[in-house]
């Protein structure tokens, strides 16, 4: 068995690695690149290998840049399966074809604007057709993906699905962890470290050089600075993962309102995907946390007095026009397309105004620019002076920091290499040095580098 990093090599985005054994290949996710516009078009247009030669697919998580190229892949002529868990299926029916609604309309308007447009990756079939090929196979379970390789998913801890990926053939297992979660993050269940004897581990380091707040630290200071802004008459700007990132939120303002700890002020989740995704999270409650009161008590966890969902482009505009407070939640998360460009294009100059930043940013992306606090910010083509309060919290991140990796490595009680993927350079570096010093053999393998299982 041998395993080629095409993918999140050195990078955070574009998740993607091939594996090799029995005579066949199989790829572990096929995600996007972000990014900067034509740079990050022009990667994911170079898929990994020939189509041909790919016999199937083990999807980790529904995250954009973990499946993002399925599509593109199918759209290319791919016909083999796709395996994933219940919820993450569900998930990618809708986060699929918006993904492919957000290129057809941001081909459409550059092309109005006279402006170069980059066409689509794929169209709304093409997803459609890729949940056609998606078959589900349930958390700890061996699983046939190909004659000679098999598949045993894991309880990742990250997002509503979210998997990590045992892969055994030819006398080996490799462990690639996906993306792992944190302990005690709302709504989702902890990670659980597989334990099976490996002998390679492909890991995420996306946190790998800094820890997180608290996740009670979290939900704290989001009470804080709902109340701050309202008091100034202004209004939290919060553009959040509509899977995921948004959810953990509207649970967290439900617990501050029920604890009256915020104001009554109308709450707007002003995104239909996030609408769509919070509708999935609805009909899988066997995945909930049950140690969380909410929980325990039974509560309607997305639904409560004040709290109200968009149903229109009209409803959305109209939200520009009013002054009185509020907290509107929209996509994307990274900030690079989606409704919160336009609260952004109206809220960003008012200094009554907070932008509230609750996911990693990727370099490039305007939701990095905005952390790094520049003065001006271009939004549709316009230079909007940056005059809102910024806050970063990054108790909010669904990725484990580098104690919590840590911690989920331990619990593997593995002696296996580790390669690490889903970083940045300095995060790397940092988190190879803090396992190597642990005992463990690690690296940061770069775009084609393969590694061999012994």
């Amino acid at each position: 068995m041998n395993v080629e990093f095409s993918g999140a090599a050195r990078e955070v985005t574009g998740s993607c690695h091939i594996v090799r054994a029995a005579g066949r290949t199989i790829l572990l996710d096929c995600g996007m690149f972000q990014g900067h516009r034509l740079e990050a078009d022009a990667k994911n247009r170079k898929l990994p290998l020939p189509v041909r030669e790919i016999d199937a697919i083990v999807v980790s998580h529904a995250h954009q840049d973990h499946t993002g190229r399925l599509p593109y892949l199918v759209h290319q002529g791919y016909a083999g399966p796709i395996f994933t868990t219940p919820a993450t299926r569900d998930l990618s029916t809708a986060l699929l074809a918006d993904s492919a609604k957000i290129q057809e309309q941001d081909a459409a308007h550059l092309q109005h604007h006279g402006k170069t447009a980059v066409e689509p990756l794929y169209n709304g079939d093409d997803a459609k057709r890729v949940i056609d090929k998606m078959q589900t196979r349930d958390l700890d379970q061996w699983f046939d993906v190909v004659p000679g390789i098999r598949a045993k998913y894991t309880e990742a801890g990250h997002i509503l699905g979210s998997a990590s990926v045992t892969i055994e053939a030819d006398g080996r297992r490799l462990l690639f962890s996906g993306d792992v979660g944190r302990w005690g993050l709302a709504i989702i269940r902890d990670p659980v470290s597989p334990t099976d004897d490996v002998s390679l581990v492909i890991m995420e380091s996306t946190y790998g050089n800094r820890d997180h707040d608290s996740v009670e630290h979290a939900q704290e200071r989001l009470g804080q600075i709902v109340s701050a802004t309202a008091k100034r008459g202004g209004r939290v700007m919060i553009p959040a993962f509509a899977l995921g990132r948004a959810q953990e939120i509207i649970y967290d303002l439900h617990e501050l309102a029920l604890a009256n700890k915020i104001p009554h002020i109308p709450i707007i989740i002003d995104s239909p995907l996030a609408t769509a995704v919070t509708a999935v999270f609805e009909k899988h409650p066997e995945l909930y946390d049950k140690s969380e009161k909410m929980v325990q008590d039974g509560q309607t966890l997305f639904r409560f007095d004040g709290l109200r969902f968009t149903e229109s482009v009209e409803e959305s505009k109209k939200l520009n026009t009013q002054t009185v407070p509020c907290v509107i939640i929209a996509g994307s998360g990274m900030v690079e397309s989606g409704r919160i460009l336009h609260h952004l294009l109206h809220g960003a100059a008012d200094p009554r105004n907070t932008i509230a930043i609750v996911g990693f940013q990727a370099e490039g992306t305007l939701g990095r620019r905005i952390v790094e606090g520049q003065s001006t910010i271009k939004v549709f083509d316009q230079h909007v002076p940056l005059r809102a309060q910024v806050e970063v919290l990054n108790g909010y991140s669904a990725h484990a920091d580098r104690t919590e990796l840590q911690r989920w490595l331990d619990g593997t009680h593995t002696k296996a290499p580790v390669c690490l993927v889903h970083g940045e350079p300095d995060a790397q570096t940092a988190l190879v040095a803090q396992l190597s010093a642990k005992g463990y053999k690690a690296s940061a393998p770069a775009p084609g580098d393969v590694v061999t299982l012994t």
